[in-house]
């Protein structure tokens, strides 16, 4: 991987951050992840990717934290967004280790914060829904893991809009 900090032609400054990602994907293992390499620095296994642009580049440089930092000239943006995405990952390992009760009609359930998640099984289709207090989820899952994954989505999905 190349090293642009010390190539002519490649701005150092002027980048602006257009998003962060995590290459980890839902429920998937450290050995599993497919990780990225810095554009910029060339720096390996790099598990949240800043994605920046710039007027005079015409590709999106993928990059690690610090090199965002420096190419966008901000050194706090970059890093808050990394730290979302860091707790929210966080937030899911934890959510998966959570203990589900059993209803007496057979549905799992879970009360968190005064709200009230069920898990059950649609009678026509035979495939898991989520029920997040009175909203009925709009998918169907074949499993209960992707049902569980799905309740942890719309949580953050609503405490992101304020509705949580």
């Amino acid at each position: 991987m190349p090293n642009f900090w010390n190539q002519q032609g490649v701005p150092h400054k002027g980048w602006i951050l257009i998003d962060v990602i995590d290459v980890r994907e839902e429920g998937q293992s450290e050995d599993e992840t497919e990780y990225e390499s810095c554009q910029m620095c060339g720096n390996e296994k790099i598990r949240y990717v800043h994605i920046l642009s710039h007027i005079e580049v015409v590709e999106d440089f993928r990059v690690e934290c610090i090199c965002a930092e420096k190419m966008t000239n901000d050194y706090i943006n970059p890093k808050k967004r990394e730290k979302e995405l860091r707790n929210r990952a966080s937030r899911r390992t934890n959510w998966a280790k959570k203990e589900w009760k059993i209803s007496k009609h057979n549905n799992y359930f879970l009360k968190i914060e005064g709200h009230l998640l069920i898990i059950f099984k649609d009678a026509t289709s035979n495939k898991y829904k989520v029920k997040i207090d009175e909203k009925y989820g709009k998918k169907a899952f074949q499993d209960l893991k992707e049902a569980k994954v799905s309740a942890f989505n719309g949580i953050e999905y609503l405490k992101r809009k304020g509705l949580w």
